[in-house]
């Protein structure tokens, strides 16, 4: 299953996203907010991880994760919390919403692939 969501308000973060993912022949997914987001999660059974931009408006990354984990159908997801805050104490906020990893923007392409490997088992 190398089917990934990407769920970020910015189009520019997922163009560049899809752009990179593509090349390593991932299949994207893309949803502009957490909403359209964890509804492709419900329709698409074989997405296998979903990079979560934590701050968009409306709902926000913390607050889809939250969603997620409380749907049984798909709360085993691997979520990647994706954000530009890269405080002390960030990284352990996201795992602590329910989030598997975390990676700061900019992203270095080398550790999501890292992650992508771990969580995909590829």
């Amino acid at each position: 299953m190398n089917k990934i969501l990407i769920i970020d308000d910015d189009p520019r973060n997922i163009f560049a996203l899809v752009a990179v993912l593509k090349t390593k022949k991932f299949v994207c997914l893309t949803a502009a907010s957490a909403e359209d987001g964890i509804n492709l999660l419900l329709a698409q059974p074989d997405i296998g991880i979903v990079l979560m931009d934590m701050m968009m408006p409306d709902m926000d990354g913390y607050q889809a994760i939250a969603e997620i984990r409380k749907n049984e159908s798909i709360s085993k997801i691997p979520i990647v919390a994706v954000t530009a805050q890269a405080m002390i104490g960030d990284r352990e906020k996201c795992i602590a919403a329910g989030a598997d990893a975390y990676i700061s923007k900019p992203i270095d392409i080398d550790v999501l692939l890292n992650v992508l490997s771990h969580y995909l088992k590829i």
